[in-house]
C-alpha cells in the first residue's frame, strides 16, 4: 500500500486530522458500498441507469467501496494529440488507453468518440466505457473556448458504454447554449439508461483578476457544482478547490456572507465539502480532476488531491495526464496509489 504520509509531507497532519465544521458528515450522502440503493433509489433514474451505475461501482480494484478512479483521455482533441502523447507515444494507439486502465484497475475509461468506437468490441466486455461528447478543439486559429458535440448519445449506447460525460464551460458566453445541448443529451442518455458526467469547469477571462485565478475558487467553482446537478448530472467531475471569494472579490453574481464566515474556511478539506454540498449534499458523486502532469511531483501531488477529496465525502478521483504521459508502469503505479487512499481505513471522512 502507498505510504500516504509520507507523500502528504508536512501537510499530513493537517490534512489527515481536520474536522469540518460547516457541512457535518452526518448531512451528507456520503459514497458506500449501498450507494445505488441508499441514495439514487431516491431518484426517478431507470433501473437500468441504477443498474449501470453499479457496473461502474463494481469494477477495479475500488469494487465494493463506492468509491471511483477513472481515466479520462480527451486530451488529444482538447490540447492536440501531440502536446497530449508525444510524452509516451504508445497512447496515440487507443488500444493503450483501455489498456492502461485495465492494468490500472480503474472503474472506467473515458475517451473520444474514435477512439472508442475503434476498439469497442475487443473491450466494452472488459471495463465499463464512458464517451465523451463533446471537446474544445485546437486547430482553430485564433484560438476560440468552446465546447463542441462530435457525438451523439445513441453512438455511445450502441457501442456498449455504461456513460456519457461531457463539459460545460460556466461563465462564457456559451454557456447557456452548452447548458441547453448537454441537459437534452443527459435526458436521452437517461432514457437509454446510461450514467451521466459533467465536467463542471469555469472558463471566462475576467475570473482571473490580480494574480488569483478563480477558476478555482470554492464558491464559483461549488456553483457550477450545483448547476451540473441540476441538469441531471449523476456524478461532477469538478477541480479541486484552491482559493475562495470569487463572488466577492470579482464583484458580480450573488452570495452570502455565511458562506466564507461559516460554511467555508481557508482548509483545503473545508472549501472541498463545500464542493460536495452543492451537488445536492452529495446526492450527485463529486470526483475531483488530477490536473496536468509536472513530472516528479505528480504522485504526491495525486495523493493529496484523493486525500482532501476522500475527506470533503468526494466519491472519487479522474486522473488522465498524470496517468498516461509516463510509462504504463509507472503510470500504473500512480493510478493504484490514488485508489489505495480510497482504500485505505486512515482517511476518514473529516
Amino acid at each position: 500500500m502507498t505510504d500516504i504520509t509520507r507523500l502528504l509531507g508536512e501537510e499530513a497532519e493537517s490534512l489527515l486530522s481536520h474536522t469540518c465544521t460547516g457541512f457535518r458528515k452526518e448531512d451528507l450522502y456520503l459514497p458506500g458500498p449501498d450507494f445505488v440503493d441508499r441514495v439514487m433509489a431516491d431518484s426517478d433514474r431507470s433501473p437500468h441507469v441504477l443498474r449501470n451505475m453499479q457496473t461502474l461501482f463494481n469494477h477495479g480494484r475500488l469494487a465494493g467501496t463506492g468509491y471511483l478512479g477513472m481515466l479520462p483521455v480527451d486530451q488529444g482533441i482538447e490540447h492536440s494529440a501531440g502536446a497530449s502523447f508525444a510524452p509516451n507515444p504508445q497512447y496515440f494507439d487507443p488500444k493503450n488507453i483501455v489498456e492502461l486502465a485495465i492494468e490500472g484497475g480503474c472503474n472506467c475509461v473515458a475517451t473520444t468518440l474514435g477512439a472508442l468506437s475503434s476498439v469497442a468490441r475487443r473491450y466494452a466486455h472488459k471495463i465499463p466505457m464512458m464517451l465523451k461528447l463533446n471537446h474544445n478543439e485546437s486547430l482553430t486559429y485564433p484560438a476560440i473556448y468552446d465546447q463542441t458535440l462530435f457525438a451523439d448519445v445513441e453512438q455511445a449506447h450502441e457501442m456498449g458504454c455504461v456513460a456519457v460525460g461531457a463539459t460545460i464551460y460556466f461563465g462564457s458566453p456559451e454557456s447557456r447554449r452548452q447548458i441547453q445541448e448537454i441537459s437534452a443529451a443527459f435526458e436521452r442518455a437517461h432514457q437509454l439508461g446510461m450514467v451521466t458526467v459533467l465536467w463542471a469547469y469555469l472558463r471566462n477571462p475576467e475570473f482571473k483578476q490580480e494574480g488569483t485565478d478563480y477558476h478555482v475558487a470554492s464558491d464559483l467553482t461549488s456553483q457550477a457544482v450545483h448547476m451540473a446537478a441540476t441538469i441531471k448530472a449523476d456524478i461532477v467531475k469538478q477541480k479541486l478547490p484552491e482559493t475562495n471569494h470569487g463572488f466577492r472579490d470579482i464583484g458580480f453574481g450573488h452570495t452570502h456572507d455565511k458562506v466564507y464566515s461559516e460554511l467555508t474556511s481557508d482548509h483545503p478539506v473545508d472549501l472541498a465539502r463545500y464542493q460536495v454540498a452543492n451537488s445536492f449534499m452529495g446526492r450527485a458523486g463529486l470526483i475531483n480532476s488530477g490536473g496536468g502532469s509536472k513530472g516528479h511531483s505528480d504522485l504526491g501531488e495525486a495523493v493529496r488531491t484523493a486525500v482532501i477529496n476522500k475527506r470533503a465525502g468526494g466519491m472519487g478521483l479522474i486522473s488522465g495526464r498524470k496517468a498516461f504521459q509516463k510509462p504504463m508502469k509507472e503510470g500504473v503505479e500512480l493510478l493504484n496509489a490514488i485508489q489505495d487512499v480510497y482504500l485505505s481505513s486512515d482517511v476518514t471522512i473529516a
